[in-house]
């Protein structure tokens, strides 16, 4: 095993395992951190977690738990992988997170300066001078600023995360990046000594990301986004320790369901965009919260259709507010537990392909179909891979998509590879 992968959350693991995969490493995601006796076959191993958005504490003691066991697994490489909107609040948990890996990878280095990039251009994900974009509009402007748990209201990501930490964090400029990798390992140097611990690099194309990827060569911990990782893989290839890799397929019968518990603009267009081609059914939320038949009744409705139908609690920031407004806070987890109670009720039934949109609503999911490994696939769209998983002696196949990714057609397209 070569390169341990720490993920705050399942679809952003999906996404980094699908990066991975196609540059040419043998990559499996788990499912929370592995037992301690478990066998994991692969290169790389991306530890799916759920730490976004619970306290910071306990995100920073599962994040060790994970950095332990893929220490004892053999990796000499680390990756802290976030979200490419650099989703979090002044409280973390990027920078708790982030600081704790730091001083657990860099114990006998104080003068460390751990690179921090998010860039996903393929995903319209760019930092230039410090700033986030999301497509050409900045991370505040972006929709990303009504985001129900993690609001962005701020661009800048060297004030964002030095509201995270104690430590000093700098920037790694747009003109120093494109002189090469050598002059991004002398960059981050030169802040470790003048007491930076974090620094984030600017990206605005994959040339830029493969350029850091090659500065990570020597370096054992790196904090970003799944694009951070192009340029892994042809480390470790120089080196002459990765061999050809096939992608898994595997052929998974019978119907297909479609969950939507992201409320972001993508999704909401990718489910109108469904419409025209299935049924839709919208949760009633005063249902899910008080009418404990709710759950049966909409398991018998998605298998009594003929083409994939499509669950959805997504909706508009002004009717989310409404609905947080009636019910409280606590009603998001509520309907995460719904749709991992809805998935595990559907399986009963003997339903094995899933297609999710959602980071809270695909753990919910992943968690409740008891799946501890997933094995990664082809790419359906950029950073959503098909993946395939077994339990008791049974194959399921899976999509875990992160809110703001796919194409408008996304949930018709991706029905062809799970």
């Amino acid at each position: 095993m070569l390169l341990g992968c720490i993920a705050d959350d399942f679809t952003g693991a999906s996404d980094l395992a699908n990066t991975l995969t196609r540059e040419g490493m043998r990559t499996v995601q788990s499912i929370g951190v592995p037992a301690a006796d478990a066998q994991v076959d692969a290169d790389a191993v991306v530890v799916a977690l759920k730490t976004r958005s619970i306290e910071p504490q306990d995100a920073v003691a599962q994040s060790l738990a994970a950095y332990a066991w893929l220490k004892r697994a053999g990796c000499t490489q680390f990756l802290f992988k976030i979200c490419s909107t650099f989703d979090s609040t002044p409280r973390g948990n990027i920078g708790p997170v982030g600081a704790a890996l730091r001083l657990a990878v860099h114990a006998n280095d104080a003068a460390a300066c751990v690179p921090v990039c998010p860039a996903f251009p393929a995903n319209g994900r760019t930092v230039y001078r410090g700033h986030l974009f999301v497509g050409d509009r900045l991370l505040n402007e972006s929709g990303m600023q009504s985001h129900p748990l993690n609001p962005m209201t701020d661009a800048n990501l060297v004030r964002v995360l030095q509201a995270q930490t104690a430590e000093r964090v700098g920037l790694v400029p747009f003109d120093v990046v494109r002189r090469g990798p050598g002059a991004i390992v002398a960059a981050l140097k030169t802040l470790g000594a003048q007491g930076y611990g974090f620094a984030i690099v600017d990206a605005v194309d994959d040339a830029d990301l493969r350029t850091l990827g090659e500065a990570l060569a020597e370096l054992p911990l790196a904090i970003g986004g799944s694009g951070i990782a192009l340029g892994l893989p042809e480390n470790f290839r120089r080196a002459g320790r990765l061999g050809e890799r096939a992608c898994l397929t595997v052929k998974v019968d019978g119907a297909c369901v479609l969950l939507a518990g992201s409320c972001s603009t993508a999704t909401r267009a990718q489910i109108a965009d469904y419409r025209a081609h299935g049924p839709v059914l919208e949760l009633d939320v005063a249902r899910v919260v008080g009418d404990a038949t709710y759950l049966h009744e909409v398991a018998a409705f998605c298998v009594a259709q003929d083409a994939a139908p499509l669950v959805a609690s997504s909706a508009e920031p002004e009717r989310i507010q409404a609905v947080r407004g009636r019910f409280g806070d606590a009603v998001a987890a509520k309907i995460e537990r719904f749709f991992g109670a809805l998935a595990a009720e559907l399986a009963r039934r003997g339903v094995r392909r899933f297609v999710v949109a959602g980071g809270e609503t695909s753990g919910a999911v992943v968690n409740a179909l008891g799946i501890a490994q997933l094995h990664i696939g082809a790419e359906i769209d950029p950073g959503v891979p098909a993946l395939f998983a077994q339990r008791d002696g049974a194959w399921y196949s899976l999509a875990l998509k992160s809110g703001n990714f796919g194409a408008r057609d996304f949930f018709c397209k991706a029905q062809r590879f799970v």
